[in-house]
């Protein structure tokens, strides 16, 4: 099925850009829709590969032995970290020709690495996410929560083996090949262990006695997975000392939640239950953080939790002013308020909202909105949530 992206990637004449993503988000399909006549260079193709490799200056010879009205859409170069060397070229071709480049890939990682040229503020940067729900049509829950909201993944009835293919791609072809870890197992021991991390509080030091590493490993092996785009470090919320913060130690997120699925055995039968609940969560993590890159706006994404195990799932904001707590059941009771009002009560916020799968929107006598998870998506894309 094709979708209509919310990504715009428009860009004045001239102009370059980077378009990073995780592998299969749909980075390749959107360019060749919003650019149908660009002149395209895949870095998957090997001999392309080993020819740019080699020569870089050979992105210049070919380009020059194009007719110039060929040129007037951006040159593509897909999997551009690949060659890192072929940026110099790029470099050279924006100031001297005055092309205009979209360089598309998984990572940048290898290139800082590899001290590639980024281009120094010349080429603006935009991101791809997995499908939202403002990209779906007839947007099925309990689809999205079991298969993710990667294109293919979404649209196959076979997603256990594309989720597991994936993984074993990912393993394979963005960590090992990019030589971005070389123990080997320690690195797979890790990354099974993510399935007993996900969506906690990280101890790095339980992580790193389970891998067999030190701590500073496991500390780098989490941010290999935040640069190549596969995961998110969610950071503690903390403005004032009125009440005692229970650590600094981050959350960790995958960025799709049929990955995250697939890592922990999870299967959603039904919308209700703790499982249901937390792969709710996750989802509404991928909308929060898919709206802060699409619509361009500065929102920190945090959570607030205190010694005494209180704890509100996302805390938007620099100063904290929307609070939602997600919750999978289809009655709240009273209890399922508990940690949000506290943190009304610390930090009064201007928006204090449940997410959850009762039926109907309400709002409590102290102010905090219940909405059921579809009403909630509808409001956050249609910026009542956060403008």
């Amino acid at each position: 099925m094709s979708y209509e992206r919310i990504l715009s990637l428009e860009l004045p004449k001239g102009q370059s850009a980077f378009l990073w993503g995780p592998r299969k988000t749909g980075k390749s399909t959107l360019l060749r829709e919003r650019f149908p006549d660009a002149v395209r260079f895949d870095l998957l193709d090997t001999r392309l590969l080993l020819e740019f490799t080699r020569s870089p200056w050979a992105l210049a010879e070919r380009l020059a032995a194009l007719d110039g009205p060929t040129l007037t859409s951006p040159v593509i170069i897909d999997e551009v970290q690949k060659v890192p060397a072929v940026l110099d070229e790029v470099h050279r071709l924006i100031e001297d020709k005055g092309l205009g480049f979209v360089l598309c890939g998984s990572s940048a990682r290898k290139l800082r690495r590899g001290h590639g040229n980024l281009l120094g503020g010349r080429a603006w940067r935009f991101g791809l996410h997995p499908l939202t729900y403002a990209e779906i049509p007839d947007f099925d829950l309990l689809r999205a929560l079991n298969r993710g909201l990667i294109p293919q993944h979404y649209d196959t009835k076979q997603y256990r083996r594309a989720l597991a293919g994936y993984v074993d791609d990912y393993l394979k072809e963005e960590v090992f090949d990019e030589g971005l870890v070389r123990n080997t197992p320690a690195f797979s021991r890790f990354f099974d262990a993510l399935s007993f991390s996900h969506g906690e509080l990280l101890n790095f030091s339980n992580v790193a006695r389970d891998c067999g590493v030190d701590s500073k490993t496991v500390r780098e092996y989490f941010q290999i997975l935040v640069d190549t785009l596969v995961g998110t470090l969610l950071e503690p919320f903390s403005r004032r000392r009125s009440r005692e913060v229970i650590t600094r130690a981050p959350k960790f997120y995958l960025f799709d939640v049929g990955v995250a699925g697939h890592l922990m055995g999870r299967r959603v039968e039904r919308p209700a239950g703790p499982e249901f609940g937390r792969a709710l969560e996750h989802l509404v993590l991928m909308e929060l953080l898919a709206y802060r890159s699409y619509r361009e706006v500065e929102l920190p994404v945090r959570f607030w939790r205190t010694k005494s195990g209180l704890e509100c799932d996302f805390v938007l904001g620099r100063d904290g002013d929307v609070a939602i707590e997600v919750k999978g059941s289809i009655r709240l009771r009273p209890s399922d308020l508990r940690s949000i009002r506290a943190y009304v009560d610390e930090h009064s916020p201007r928006q204090a909202i449940v997410v959850c799968n009762e039926r109907d929107a309400r709002r409590t006598s102290d102010g905090i909105w219940i909405l059921p998870w579809e009403r909630f998506l509808e409001q956050l894309w249609s910026g009542a949530i956060v403008e």
